[in-house]
C-alpha cells in the first residue's frame, strides 16, 4: 500500500479539502466573479446612458459647430443638431428608429443612418428614405448667446 492508501477517511478529512476540491471551488468562484462583473457592466452602461441624457441638458453646443444646411451628430449624447437655414436650429434623437443604430452623418439635407440606409429630413426628422418608418424624435432646443442647449 502507498502512504495515501494507509490513511483513513477521518485522517483525510482532518487534513482539510483535497487539491481537487480547492481547484473546483476556485473555478466556481472565477465564474461567479465574471458573472458579477458582467452585471456590473450592464448596470454601469445603464448609468452611463442616463448620464449622457443629463449631459445633453447641461452641456451647451457651440452654434459655430453646426453648419448651415447640415448638422452635427453628438453620438455620446445621442443627439443630432441641424441648422436647416441660417440661425434655425433643430435637434433630434440620433438613434435611428429602424433598428436603434446611431445615425452616421448629415449631408444633402438629410440625417443618414449607415446601418440600413434610412434618411431623415434635417428640418422635421421625418423619414425621407426607409427602411425606417417613424421619424426621429424631436428634442427641445434652447439658444443662448453662442450656445445651443438640447433637452
Amino acid at each position: 500500500m502507498t502512504q495515501t492508501e494507509d490513511r483513513t477517511p477521518e485522517d483525510r478529512a482532518a487534513e482539510g479539502p483535497s487539491r481537487r476540491a480547492v481547484l473546483a471551488s476556485a473555478g466556481i468562484g472565477a465564474v461567479g466573479a465574471v458573472t458579477l462583473a458582467g452585471c456590473g457592466s450592464a448596470g454601469q452602461a445603464a448609468s452611463d446612458a442616463a448620464g449622457s441624457a443629463t449631459n445633453a441638458v447641461k452641456d451647451a453646443i457651440s452654434k459655430a459647430a453646426v453648419p448651415v444646411g447640415g448638422g452635427k451628430i453628438f453620438a455620446d449624447q445621442k443627439v443630432v443638431v441641424t441648422q436647416p437655414t441660417s440661425g434655425e436650429f433643430k435637434a433630434f434623437s440620433a438613434v435611428c428608429t429602424h433598428q436603434a443604430c446611431i445615425v452616421a452623418d448629415v449631408s444633402g439635407g438629410t440625417i443618414n443612418c449607415a446601418c440600413h440606409g434610412s434618411r431623415f429630413d434635417i428640418t422635421t426628422g421625418a423619414v425621407k428614405n426607409g427602411p425606417a418608418s417613424s421619424p426621429l424624435p424631436e428634442k427641445k432646443v434652447t439658444l443662448s448667446g453662442d450656445g445651443i442647449t438640447v433637452t
